[in-house]
């Protein structure tokens, strides 16, 4: 238990320590594995795919924009997700994108987690 442990914090600092003493705070957002989709919170009422995909297309490929809407009424239930081509851009896009205005709204981004209620109602 103790061997293992020693090797752990080895590792850590074998990791941690660099010539440059700060490291962002996105580096271990990104550290632990991404995906190209982006979830996006505070979308304005009137916007639609296409200006989202305006919004976000400076920062790479836009595969795909959608607004979640509520089945009823067909009206924004304020949030969305934007899918790039590249990890990387999604990553770029994440952190330029963040607190910015989009359609008079600031929007807030975040990375988009697998939905896995499907998942557990398929088996």
């Amino acid at each position: 238990m103790a061997a293992s442990l020693r090797e752990m914090s080895k590792s850590f600092l074998r990791h941690t320590s660099h010539p440059q003493p700060y490291i962002p705070p996105a580096h271990f957002l990104f550290s632990r594995g991404f995906s190209s989709k982006l979830l996006v919170k505070g979308i304005s009422f009137t916007s639609t795919e296409e200006s989202l995909t305006q919004a976000f297309s400076p920062f790479g490929k836009v595969l795909d924009a959608n607004i979640v809407r509520n089945k009823v009424t067909n009206k924004s239930k304020g949030f969305g997700y934007v899918t790039f081509e590249t990890e990387e851009d999604a990553e770029n896009a994440l952190v330029n994108m963040n607190g910015k205005m989009v359609d008079q709204r600031v929007v807030l981004v975040d990375k988009a987690w697998p939905d896995n209620r499907k998942a557990k109602n398929a088996g």
